[in-house]
């Protein structure tokens, strides 16, 4: 492949304010030995970027750096020792960083692949957050039929995946969100509750008197509490994230240490219910196992979205030189759903 072909990226160069993100770019490289040269067709703006802008995700690199949790592209060329007939081939990833790139190159066991007739933005819509979705239902709270479940920001972009996800497994579903996607929610089969209303708790215990089955908190912070007690015996606190001190000064690992050791106290005390932490790379130590997992969740996920039982939930396309419009709209927080960000036009 010639060297003159170049690479467009999006880099991070420090705790900056969105619209100090940076465009460059750099020769496109040859992929190395077990890894594949894609082309960026979709990718999105998430939580994490929104942290890791503020210098406030718990393992993100030292700047400068280029951001992009994931991404759906379209496989280039492949480095040896990776099947030739890749090549051309439409697939998905989870890369924690580097996305936001018209192209990258990423470890050919991360791939995935997305289904035939799949829109790449639709698809981009459920790979982390439907991996996390997934994972967490299924895998750490495990529901069942019947049950009732709380998902606070039910109109993120984890939040709309994981309610299909749970309306499609027989499960009741409580959501917080701002009024105004409170018909979008209701359309999702969701019992909506205002997340302003200062008796937003008392809202959900009026909706399910006897207690939940999980509640699914990525705010953290003082609430945390609050969304331990909705529990009934037998149910399940799973909190993957710490919204409520993004804002805070000092080590950003700190709300998370401190959330650890909230979370180990409430699970091993004799109640009978559970509190767990989750975190996307956990067991990422096994590589091989973490890679496996991955692409059995992520497979069921593109199969429902492909099977249409999950509704993309698709918040605005940006082309990816408006990365910095794109990361301001998604921290807005006035959006249902996932901002994608997609090739500049030619």
């Amino acid at each position: 492949m010639s060297t003159t072909h170049t690479v467009t990226e999006i880099v991070l160069p420090g705790p900056v304010e969105p619209a100090g993100l940076q465009v460059r770019t750099r020769p496109m490289p040859k992929p190395a030995p077990g890894h594949a040269l894609l082309r960026m067709d979709a990718t999105g703006v998430s939580f994490a970027e929104q942290q890791m802008r503020r210098g406030k995700y718990y393992d993100q690199p030292a700047f400068p750096f280029v951001p992009g949790y994931d991404v759906v592209g379209t496989v280039l060329a492949v480095g040896a020792g990776v099947d030739p007939a890749m090549v051309g081939r439409r697939c998905a990833a989870v890369t924690k960083t580097g996305a936001w790139a018209s192209h990258l190159e990423v470890h050919a066991g991360d791939l995935v692949g997305i289904p035939d007739g799949v829109d790449p933005a639709a698809a981009e819509t459920v790979v982390v957050n439907g991996v996390t979705a997934w994972q967490m239902l299924h895998r750490i709270a495990k529901v069942e039929r019947g049950g009732t479940i709380v998902v606070l920001g039910a109109n993120g972009g984890v939040g709309t995946t994981l309610v299909q996800l749970a309306r499609h497994a027989g499960i009741s579903v409580i959501g917080t969100a701002s009024p105004r996607h409170h018909d979008m929610l209701r359309a999702l089969g969701v019992t909506p509750v205002d997340y302003r209303d200062p008796a937003m708790y008392d809202r959900i215990r009026e909706a399910a008197p006897d207690g939940v089955d999980a509640v699914f908190d990525h705010i953290g912070g003082a609430g945390l509490e609050h969304s331990w007690q909705l529990l009934r015996r037998g149910g399940t606190l799973v909190s993957y994230g710490t919204a409520a001190t993004k804002d805070e000064e000092g080590n950003s690992q700190l709300p998370v240490l401190r959330l650890f050791g909230r979370l180990a106290l409430w699970n091993y005390a004799p109640n009978g219910r559970g509190a767990y932490f989750y975190n996307l790379w956990g067991g990422h130590w096994n590589i091989s196992a973490f890679r496996a997992r991955m692409r059995e969740d992520l497979t069921q996920v593109l199969r429902l979205l492909a099977d249409g039982v999950l509704t993309p939930q698709i918040a605005a396309r940006f082309p990816l030189s408006e990365a910095a419009a794109a990361l301001t709209l998604a921290e807005s927080r006035t959006v249902a759903g996932k901002v994608i960000l997609v090739p500049d036009a030619a």
